[in-house]
Parts: C-alpha cells; sequence; structure tokens
C-alpha cells in the first residue's frame, strides 16, 4: 500500500489501526472516462469495532452505543466512489472513517446548568409589560365622535 499517507489520527494519539481495516474494491458507478468499468475504484472500508483492542474500552462502547445503527455485526462500513483513482478513494474512505470514530468516540458534553435571571431584568420586564397594558387600554373603548 504504498503511496498512503500514513496513520489516520482519530483522536489524540489513537489513530486507525492499519493492520484491523478490511478493504474491497469494486467497479464505481462514479465518473470515469473509457475504461471506466474496468476499473475497480470504488473502495469500502470495513472496521471490526466490536473486536479492536485499538481503541480505549470507554471509547468503544461510546461508539458501539453511538454507531448501533450503522454497524452490522459490530462492523462499519465506509464507501467511497467519488474519485476516479483508487487510491484517492481509499484516502477518502479512511479519513472518513477516521471521522466517523472521532464523533462517535467523543466525550458527551458537560450538562447545561442553567442560570439564574437576574432579578432586576425581571422586574424591568414586568415593568414594560404593565407600561404597555397600560397604553393599550387607555385605547380602547374610546368614544371618538
Amino acid at each position: 500500500m504504498e503511496g498512503m499517507s500514513g496513520p489516520y489520527p482519530i483522536r489524540g494519539s489513537v489513530s486507525l489501526p492499519e493492520a484491523e481495516l478490511q478493504w474491497r474494491f469494486s467497479r464505481s458507478s462514479g465518473p470515469g472516462g473509457q475504461h471506466v468499468n474496468t476499473s475497480d475504484s470504488q473502495v469500502e472500508l470495513r472496521f471490526d469495532l466490536a473486536a479492536t483492542d485499538a481503541l480505549p474500552e470507554v471509547w468503544k462502547a461510546r461508539a458501539l452505543e453511538r454507531l448501533a445503527s450503522r454497524l452490522v455485526n459490530g462492523v462499519v462500513t465506509v464507501r467511497a466512489s467519488e474519485h476516479r483513482s483508487q487510491w484517492r478513494n481509499r484516502e477518502t474512505a479512511a479519513v472518513r472513517l477516521a471521522a466517523l470514530l472521532a464523533e462517535a468516540t467523543a466525550p458527551p458534553p458537560k450538562p447545561r446548568r442553567p442560570t439564574k435571571i437576574p432579578r432586576g431584568i425581571n422586574e424591568r420586564r414586568l415593568r414594560e409589560k404593565k407600561q404597555r397594558a397600560e397604553t393599550k387600554r387607555t385605547r380602547q373603548s374610546r368614544d371618538w365622535s
């Protein structure tokens, strides 16, 4: 696999385990020239998330939970067929998988702490509300004759 840029980082020092990636190549439906139907430029990249030891346990549990709908027997699959050249599709697929795993293993967002509304603001709102009501009240039931 020469011509590939090295390990694809997920987050921190963790990157895609090259050894655990399964590649499949097939004919692409994408753009191409005369030999479009003869070259296997579509890339399918499979990664066995359930069986891997490359990810920290916590991350793995998170990813399995978040990607549950995308997994088939614990395996996540990414396809790429945008480019005419196989290795560019390969790059795309690897980058895509890395991004997917980065997102799926990210720590959950911090819970939102509700902020207290300063009393002054609330009082101002009520004051303006009263004033507005007063304005409207003076407008109605006037006899314009």
